[in-house]
């Protein structure tokens, strides 16, 4: 075992590169690939340790779909959780994610995940991160869905965070900077990427440990359609970078590859926008309408339940219907009337008016459901969860309709987050987290897991990588 010393030359031909000297050659302890949540996390877990980290991101700005995220982060038994009142477990959380996966989830790193994941919003508080809101999502049995006060959007804000973070602890984050390739010597061990930087010249870095956070495959409708072929032409709620460029190269170099077919579509995006209405606005008592004013399905149900169902309606389109009292009720909502994606009036038969729906028809919609809400019983669809009435205006509509929106495969980890091979074995010095990995969330992911994956084992990766870095040098 080789003692570990501090990579100081490492930090000196960083700083050399982007001074402007040319080299070509540079070292570093760790090298993180994407600087979304998973990457920004597992970069500064790794320097918590001492390690020296460079973090390679292809596109203009950090924060991948982390910053698109606006939902909140899944977690059981924290404090929040407690001082509301709700009632949660580890268990109930793991029962809720392999329910809602279909049971596809590998049930390892489910149990990581749901166990781990109160200490990943601690973690992000000690950073100084809002998280003390509590609401529900889809597929949930309580309320666990931690965002900041008020409901306001918590990707943005937790990308923010990190990346305040990774400036303060002096953590090389480089924008469109890319990987080309692993390298990867003749022991199967990894010695180094290949990388470009923003002007296209192609350099090395030579590293023991390499963590893949680059996201998933959701904007590269080339590979989405090869692995489900239904989905051709849908459009994706995920920003262009996600291309799924590692998992190709990883797979080049022998990395297995889990559920590539389990692709899901998030139900409620705008139609021609591209911009997803948080699972949020339903689960703070949203209901959906059909263009003739119906309401169709239990909109808590799993988004491929609730895709599907939306589909199924004329145009393949909905509304998502929702009053003031809920607007201020979650600040996430104000997004989409800045963007004026917002149908709204004064009252309900203003608002059928606007939306070309017969008012009778949206009215009585909407006084059965207010009356289920006191009653406490959706007799029609059996939503679980009714938190408010429907009946303070102005109220507002959101035409919606499904898009691509998570790829639940991808690199096939184990509880390390070591990237294994076809025949099983870790990839010496590979690791992954994040969405480029695949078998957390099985052939569904519920909201709110994301951002409890990305954070729980990016930082799960860092700290592993840079362990075995310690052990190797």
């Amino acid at each position: 075992m080789k003692k570990w010393i501090p990579t100081v030359l490492a930090a000196a031909m960083a700083l050399s590169l982007l001074s402007g000297c040319g080299a070509k050659k540079e070292s570093a302890d760790v090298v993180v690939v994407g600087a979304g949540g998973a990457g920004l996390a597992a970069a500064v877990r790794a320097q918590e340790e001492g390690a020296n980290v460079i973090v390679l991101e292809k596109m203009p700005i950090v924060g991948g779909n982390t910053a698109r995220a606006t939902g909140g982060l899944n977690a059981a038994g924290t404090k929040q959780q407690i001082d509301k009142g709700f009632k949660d477990s580890v268990e109930l959380f793991y029962e809720d994610t392999m329910k809602g996966g279909y049971d596809k989830n590998n049930p390892e790193l489910v149990k990581l995940l749901t166990e781990q994941a109160k200490d990943s919003v601690e973690w992000l508080e000690m950073y100084g991160a809002d998280m003390s809101d509590v609401g529900r999502m889809a597929g949930a049995s309580v309320n666990r869905t931690h965002r900041p006060a008020g409901g306001a959007a918590v990707g943005s804000h937790i990308a923010m965070v990190l990346e305040k973070t990774a400036k303060e602890k002096n953590i090389d984050v480089r924008t469109r900077h890319q990987m080309t390739d692993i390298v990867i010597d003749k022991e199967g061990a990894v010695t180094g990427i290949k990388a470009k930087d923003k002007e296209g010249k192609e350099y090395m870095i030579n590293t023991n440990a390499v963590v893949l956070a680059s996201g998933g495959f959701s904007a590269n409708q080339e590979m989405v359609v090869a692995h489900k072929p239904d989905l051709k032409g849908f459009a994706t709620t995920n920003h262009p970078g996600a291309t799924g460029d590692a998992i190709t190269i990883a797979e080049k170099h022998g990395a297995a590859l889990v559920d590539m077919a389990e692709i899901q579509t998030h139900p409620t995006v705008v139609p021609d926008k591209g911009v997803m209405v948080t699972e949020a606005v339903r689960g703070n008592g949203a209901i959906l309408v059909n263009k003739s004013g119906k309401r169709f399905v239990n909109e808590l149900l799993t988004r491929d339940v609730v895709s599907k169902a939306i589909l199924g309606q004329q145009d393949g389109r909905a509304y998502l219907l929702f009053d003031k009292g809920l607007r201020d009720s979650l600040k996430a909502t104000e997004e989409y009337f800045n963007m004026q994606l917002v149908t709204e009036a004064e009252s309900i038969a203003a608002l059928a008016e606007k939306l070309g729906v017969e008012s009778a028809v949206l009215g009585n919609t909407l006084n059965s459901y207010n009356i289920g809400v006191k009653a406490g019983t959706d007799e029609q669809f059996q939503r679980p969860d009714l938190p408010r009435e429907l009946s303070n205006g102005p109220f507002y509509a959101i035409e919606v309709t499904p898009a691509v929106h998570h790829t639940m495969g991808g690199l096939k980890i184990n509880t390390d987050a070591q990237v294994l091979n076809n025949d099983g074995q870790a990839i010496k010095g590979l690791y992954a987290a994040g969405e480029v990995t695949g078998g957390v969330h099985g052939g569904n992911r519920l909201g709110g897991n994301a951002l409890a994956d990305i954070i729980t084992f990016g930082k799960i990766a860092g700290l592993n990588a840079f362990n075995y870095v310690k052990v190797e040098q």
